[in-house]
């Protein structure tokens, strides 16, 4: 394998398809959402993305067997509408890897149809806990935007860079003249934030006009608060009203 390669699982006829992409990053919030999103709308996987930009790897199943690092593409017909889901192990780890990577997987759904692509990711705003937060977004077009905002998702209020996939195949997408946008929770420092995966969960039931049961990322969230208060209180971190200097990361 000497190039980032798709292959079919089983192929589908797909209606006005949107996707969501849900790749590891900061928080784990894309991660979250993706598998979430996938669970709850029961997705059947489509496509199997490969690439010798990813980590070398290979994971251990409980099976006994292994299976290659990969990203993985599922889609489910809602309400007359088709929406693909893109989950995956890791990103391509060096700057010619995401270009390659992100940009076959921009052209692979636009050859499915996909006429929206929506990329999560997490705001990181610093070294603090975050109990209430904030959805933010940049998108591609300002009718894209327009939708968004009715879905309470913020604009305007994000600075700095949006690393790896989830700035990546927005501008690819905006290239191929397909509708995009980067929707991010904020967050912390923390490994997995269910918190802000619970908050673009909410937004995102609501831009795909879907109905999303929020029990078991409750049950996800309520452990990841008991971590925040272990480390608030080992750290003595300030309260949230302190001013914070450092930039935020996003991915």
């Amino acid at each position: 394998m000497n190039k980032t390669r798709i292959y079919f699982n089983s192929k589908i006829k797909t209606k006005s398809s949107i996707a969501v992409v849900g790749l590891p990053g900061i928080g784990s919030v894309g991660s979250l959402v993706g598998e979430y999103l996938k669970n709850e709308v029961r997705a059947k996987r489509i496509a199997t993305l490969y690439s010798p930009h990813f980590i070398h790897q290979t994971i251990m199943l409980k099976n006994g067997y292994t299976r290659l690092i990969s990203n993985r593409f599922y889609a489910k017909t809602v309400n007359g509408r088709t929406i693909i889901i893109l989950i995956g192990d890791t990103q391509a780890t060096t700057p010619e890897g995401q270009y390659e990577v992100n940009d076959t997987i921009v052209k692979f759904l636009k050859k499915l149809g996909c006429k929206t692509i929506y990329t999560i990711g997490g705001y990181s705003a610093g070294n603090y806990s975050i109990q209430n937060p904030k959805v933010f977004g940049v998108a591609s077009d300002k009718q894209t935007k327009t939708e968004l905002e009715k879905s309470g998702i913020v604009f305007g209020k994000t600075f700095g860079a949006i690393w790896g996939s989830a700035g990546l195949i927005v501008s690819f997408a905006k290239m191929h003249r397909i509708r995009s946008a980067c929707i991010m929770g904020e967050t912390s420092t923390l490994e997995i934030d269910a918190n802000a995966a619970k908050a673009v969960l909410t937004a995102m039931a609501k831009v795909l006009k879907i109905n999303i049961n929020l029990d078991n990322i409750d049950k996800i969230k309520k452990e990841t608060d008991r971590l925040i208060k272990e480390i608030e209180e080992a750290a003595a971190v300030p309260p949230q009203n302190v001013q914070k200097e450092n930039f935020p990361y996003i991915r």
